[in-house]
């Protein structure tokens, strides 16, 4: 058979155990030799998934320099260099490579850190090589082979299961379905069965929950189902909504500062001014009109928000989604591990006609036998931590059993098990028999409907009475109806143990006893963050594969939909067209029965009604949708790397109440973002209304280039820098979110930019203006320093968009604080410092002169405080 390697088989299913090894070149109990396996890792390479969107770091590093206002920097530099102003050019290139390394290092620190998550959650795996069991890294696995799995461990790599002993697999990662799959091992005939129906497979990341099993490796690395869906997340996303603004704005900027200059220097040529110093200033003007510091401020902002988001245990995979996250109007989540804890829990009990939330302790009947069956009918162990392990729901009723004071342990003394009648799908029932004294106790457990047809009486507090099989089916299905998975429970005395174990024969003329309902509960903090996040302005909206009655009950639980809100079904939606669904698609809060392909088609959907969506998942078949949301968010604790991959940010505690902390951390970055440009804008057409207007008004060019670039990087750098620290806006989180399309100009701040930079460049040419009259020979100084202070004086007005100032708080911010007394240093450095007067072209003022500075400034700050006054009250701004 050595000749069959190296054919393609797609369907290991159709091919018995023993075909699957000659294929392979492999052995059922010996699996390959060492070398084999050696000349196999070789071949096909490490059993590892290639990541997406992985770049080299001097790819990473080259594309800080691609933005299109760090482009016109550089003309500017150029420029400045070419006419003879290095001190321009060297300060504009500083300033660039400067924005380009601290890009550079947060970009490739989050792919390192995403790198070392992965590390971590590598498996390794046990392997019978030359007929020896050994433990390797999963990543040396090779298809061939022999592998040994138990409950517990994750699946290394696809396998065609050849030996098993009760084997269950939850699958739900890559299928979504949340009950685990008994596997089998008979070949199977149809070929085009889907991946959930291939049960002699077992899949790379998925979770043995019980049993014992072994398989020989048929795929590994990007050949496996999980490898299948990671091809098809490569290539780039699109870009953000900030990176969308900030493009736009770059773009309108450039054109306007072109426009000025060219009106300054053809003004100035006629009238007279010489040719080279209209330019020079020209030049100069550019250089303060655009924003330079701007990239520098997004990315620190950012990178300080990914910071404070890592120590909130979310992992930042690229940094622009982090001011996406408070852009979003849909968040579209998984249910299974996202909003649940991805566990079976008893939700309730019924006896007797009586409902409980929990098993009750003590010994009275009939909650003592239940007590019995839901404990002692059960393969769930505990084990000396008290760590439960065995299939998910029997470790539920275990756990209620445990919660009650039963101990199991001591009861299989009391009641040891002396044969079974184990569970198969055709009964829908298990059955266990226990030694009672001189009789047999034979408890049994299965669905409702299975059960109770074939009881002829129930138990209560007074013995056995009457069974009312209609009402107790009316009971489960008001259960089911609920969301619970259902379980009844029954019990049988026998004289001795049967000779022969036949279940036809034995589980008739039960004795009912009771009803349990299971469910997947909601995380605790997850109620909590959906009201967060409808309190935000975000809909939050629930995804999931599971049944319609229990997507609606984890929902309500949660808050996500109100009764008689709208679940839409798999199957319904597959009926709508894409146009049909868009009329709808608003209105639905909940999804069941949903497949991977549908998640693609409700973000598209919602993406196409001008929709911002975030999606939220940790299996492999929410990556597409990750990938295709605005904004994905994997769970990095108990995702697949193929989720974590595809998504812009992981959640490395599975914590879905995270998600309101990084919304808030996006609004807040958006809103700094914000107040840096209306600061630099303003500053700047301060700059510009004063050279500009100042030779219509009769008046000397009031600025040379140097007191230009000094304002520039000292007033814009330093304290703009500071404003990325600014604490959140008290009502951050009780605000619609931003439309996506919405200038970053929005809220009245073209407004605030054109008048207050009117308002700076009166004041400084009337302080020109007022010297140049009293013929004092410091003109030039004082109007350099008024300028700088009003700038000061603006940024502290700034810090809150409503707020004002002293209800802040002066000193709430203490990196702004630093950066105005360093600036005002610096300032009056440049002013009293002996060998700086002939750099800067200043002259020392007296306390009178400087005291009239401080006051013509100070005129800035008292106007943007009577303008937040007026926005409080809803009379300015209102209905921007």
């Amino acid at each position: 058979m050595a000749t069959d390697r190296g054919k393609p088989v797609r369907h290991w299913h159709c091919l018995d155990s023993e075909a699957v090894a000659a294929h392979l070149d492999s052995d059922l109990d010996a699996g390959l030799t060492a070398e084999a396996a050696a000349s196999q890792l070789g071949r096909v390479g490490p059993n590892t998934l290639h990541e997406t969107g992985r770049r080299h770091p001097l790819a990473m590093l080259a594309s800080q320099f691609t933005d299109f206002m760090i482009l016109v920097l550089i003309a500017a530099a150029v420029i400045a260099g070419v006419i003879g102003e290095p001190q321009d050019a060297i300060a504009i290139v500083v300033i660039v490579f400067l924005n380009g390394i601290i890009g550079f290092v947060q970009e490739y620190r989050a792919e390192r850190a995403m790198a070392a998550l992965k590390k971590m959650a590598s498996p390794q795996a046990r392997v019978i090589r030359d007929g020896r069991p050994a433990l390797i890294d999963a990543t040396e696995l090779v298809p061939g082979d022999l592998v040994e799995l138990e409950a517990g461990n994750i699946l290394p790599a696809d396998l065609r299961l050849t030996e098993l002993a009760s084997f269950k697999v939850d699958e739900s990662a890559l299928t979504g379905e949340s009950q685990p799959v008994d596997k089998r091992l008979v070949p199977l005939h149809e070929t085009g069965l889907p991946l959930g129906d291939r049960l002699n497979l077992g899949y790379k990341g998925t979770i043995a929950t019980y049993g014992r099993a072994r398989g020989l490796v048929v795929a590994t690395g990007m050949q496996t189902e999980l490898g299948k869906i990671a091809a098809l997340l490569s290539g780039e996303s699109g870009k953000t909504p900030l990176q969308k603004r900030l493009a736009r704005f770059g773009q309108h900027l450039a054109w306007v500062v072109l426009a000025i200059c060219a009106i300054i220097f053809v003004a100035g040529w006629l009238r007279g001014e010489a040719p080279l110093v209209m330019l020079l200033t020209a030049v100069s003007l550019a250089v303060a009109a655009i924003p330079e510091a701007l990239p520098a401020v997004v990315t620190i902002s950012l990178a300080l928000g990914a910071a404070r988001l890592v120590r909130q245990n979310a992992l930042i995979r690229r940094l622009p989604a982090v001011e996406t996250l408070g852009s979003v109007t849909y968040i579209c989540s998984d249910k299974t591990g996202t909003l649940t804890q991805n566990r079976m829990q008893v939700d309730c009990v019924l006896a007797a006609g009586e409902t409980r939330p929990g098993l009750p302790g003590g010994e009275s009947s009939p909650w003592y036998e239940l007590w019995l069956a839901m404990a002692l009918c059960n393969d769930a162990m505990a084990d000396v931590d008290g760590k439960l392990t065995g299939d998910p729901t029997e470790t539920a009723l275990l756990e209620a059993a445990l919660t009650a004071g039963f101990s199991k342990h001591e009861w299989q003394e009391t009641l040891p098990r002396l044969a079974e009648l184990p569970f198969d799908s055709e009964r829908a029932r298990m059955s266990t028999l226990h030694r009672e004294g001189d009789t047999v106790l034979m408890l049994v457990k299965g669905a409702p409907e299975s059960v109770l047809a074939l009881c002829g009486d129930q138990l209560g507090g007074n013995g056995t009475t009457a069974i009312d099989r209609i009402a107790l089916h009316n009971e489960a299905e008001q259960l089911a109806a609920q969301g619970l998975r259902v379980l009844a429970f029954a019990l049988k005395r026998l004289p001795r143990v049967p000779e022969a174990l036949d279940a036809a024969t034995l589980e008739t003329d039960l004795t009912f006893i009771g009803l349990a309902g299971l469910i997947d509960p909601p995380r605790p903090e997850a109620a909590d963050a959906v009201a967060a996040c409808k309190a935000a302005g975000i809909i939050p909206v629930m995804i999931t594969g599971d049944h319609p009655a229990t997507a609606r009950a984890i929902a309500s639980r949660l808050g996500i939909v109100g009764d008689g809100g709208k679940v839409l079904t798999g199957s319904k939606l597959a009926q709508l067209s894409l146009a049909e669904f868009e009329r709808e698609v608003e209105s639905v809060r909940v999804y069941a029965r949903i497949n991977p392909e549908q998640k693609i088609k409700i973000v598209q959907a919602l993406q196409d009604k001008g929709e911002f969506v975030a999606m939220t998942g940790d299996g492999v078949n929410d990556a597409p949708a990750l990938k295709m949301a605005d904004i994905g968010v994997a769970m990095g604790k108990g995702g697949t790397d193929v989720a974590r991959e595809a998504a812009h940010m992981t959640l490395l505690d599975d914590n879905f109440a995270t998600i309101v902390h990084a919304v808030r951390e996006g609004r807040r970055i958006f809103d700094n973002i914000r107040k840096f440009v209306k600061y630099t804008m303003t500053s700047n057409s301060g700059e510009i209304w004063t050279i500009f207007l100042a030779p219509f008004m009769g008046l000397p060019i009031p600025l040379l280039p140097i007191h230009i670039l000094w304002i520039n990087l000292v007033t814009d750098g330093l304290p703009g820098l500071a404003l990325a620290k600014e604490r959140a806006e008290r009502n951050v989180m009780q605000r619609p979110p931003r439309p996506p399309k919405e200038s970053i100009f929005a809220h009245g701040m073209w407004q605030h930019i054109l008048w207050v930079g009117l308002l700076m460049g009166g004041v400084s040419l009337l302080t020109q203006a007022w010297t140049i009259h009293v013929g004092s020979a410091h003109w030039q100084s004082m109007v350099f320093t008024v300028l700088t202070l009003s700038q000061l004086g603006h940024v502290l007005a700034i810090r809150s968009e409503r707020e004002s100032l002293f209800t802040q708080g002066v000193l709430s911010n203490a990196a702004l604080t630093g950066a105005l007394l360093l600036t005002l240093a610096l300032q009056m450095a440049v002013l009293y410092v002996p060998w700086l007067n002939p750099i800067f072209k200043t002259e020392p003022l007296s306390l009178g002169e400087l005291g009239a500075c401080l006051a013509l400034s100070s005129v800035v700050f008292v106007g943007v405080e009577i303008e937040k006054a007026l926005v409080r009250r809803g009379w300015l701004y209102a209905s921007q």
